[in-house]
């Protein structure tokens, strides 16, 4: 007879079970709780969204160009401030609105602090024709004019849309304006009216909507640039790389030459060196006359930067996206000098490291 095998199998362990089965629920708790609070997250961040930014008693041009989609739309008025979230909620809000795919083409008026809802009825009904006015703004032009003549940004807008000039450049300057995280308040606008062409419409047009509608474009190319995290990077604050930017714009005439100077002005500022940039002079003329006398260049003024170390206190013009683009990115070089050299091509400049070097091409270049 076999002799009887020992069993492999145990007997049912209670107390073993009873573990497994407290660990299994302390899991299913562990991840329920998870779930729970992400849900309640969730729909905080989406009632949050839901909710329109304060009014603030303006109406803002928007456009719906053709072909745009909900999508595009969405993230177009989160971009301007007049809804608080784009993306993914931005998504969801427009199709729990239910008629996002009746968008149409065209221009429309839509007051600050509109809900979600509102903006959709207004930007899918068939929009009356608006009169519009086309400003164009070039890059390089200051706020207000200093000199009979001299062409400004208060003097492009007055020609374009009658507005008076002196309007526009005191709401321009009003020391209240604040833009964060780029342009703190006690400065005025100068710099941050973004270089572009606006269409805007006529009825109800005054400085204060030109104003606001270039500072929201310029809040749109500074975001597109990542001008916070690049200004960081560099060791300065956005303020200071948009005065940067506005420098770069006087003095650059061809586009290859943008990052070179941007480059000699880091160069020299990190070596404590005067800039040497009469344009900043030129915007604080002791004579206001559009040009520089010998005795102006010896004023003592915080924007003579032959005599004074650093940057000048503001901008001295509007920088576009290209001076931006340069400020942020400059070459990376030993240049400390450059001069205007037309035998180099319209608008060229010669750069050097030495100023024996720079000696030798001011001679080439401009002949003395």
């Amino acid at each position: 007879m076999d002799e009887p095998r020992p069993s492999y199998l145990t007997e049912p362990d209670p107390e073993h079970d009873s573990h497994r089965r407290r660990v299994a629920l302390v899991v299913f708790l562990a991840v329920l709780s998870v779930l729970i609070v992400g849900v309640a997250y969730a729909n905080n961040s989406y009632n949050r969204c839901k909710q329109p930014p304060a009014a603030d008693g303006r109406t803002v041009t928007f456009e719906v160009p053709d072909g745009a989609t909900g999508h595009d739309v969405v993230a177009a008025l989160a971009e301007r401030g007049l809804i608080r979230c784009g993306g993914f909620v931005g998504d969801l809000l427009l199709r729990g609105a239910g008629n996002g795919n009746s968008i149409l083409a065209g221009t429309y008026r839509i007051p600050v602090g509109s809900s979600l809802d509102q903006i959709i009825t207004i930007v899918s009904t068939p929009p009356k024709q608006v009169p519009t006015v086309r400003l164009t703004v070039p890059e390089g032009l200051r706020i207000r004019s200093t000199y009979p003549g001299e062409r400004s940004m208060a003097s492009v807008v007055h020609d374009a849309t009658g507005i008076s000039a002196d309007a526009f450049a005191k709401a321009a300057e009003d020391p209240s304006i604040t833009l964060p995280p780029y342009l703190p308040a006690g400065t005025g606008a100068e710099g941050f009216l973004f270089p572009d062409t606006y269409q805007l419409a006529k009825k109800g047009l005054d400085a204060n909507e030109i104003v606001h509608t270039m500072l929201d474009q310029f809040n749109t190319e500074a975001t597109d640039l990542d001008l916070v995290a690049g200004a960081k990077k560099l060791g300065y604050s956005p303020y200071q790389v948009v005065i940067i930017a506005s420098m770069i714009e006087r003095e650059a005439q061809v586009d290859r030459d943008r990052a070179f100077i941007a480059g000699v002005i880091y160069n020299r500022l990190a070596a404590n060196n005067t800039l040497g940039i009469d344009a900043t002079l030129l915007y604080d003329d002791p004579t206001p006359d559009g040009s520089l006398s010998t005795a102006d260049l010896e004023t003592d003024t915080p924007y003579n930067t032959r005599i004074n170390a650093g940057l000048p206190p503001t901008p001295i013009a509007a920088p576009g996206a290209k001076s931006l683009e340069a400020a942020l990115h400059p070459a990376h070089t030993d240049y400390f000098y450059y001069v205007a050299c037309p035998p180099d091509g319209v608008g060229r400049h010669r750069f050097a490291v030495t100023y024996q070097e720079h000696l030798r091409n001011v001679q080439e270049c401009l002949g003395g």
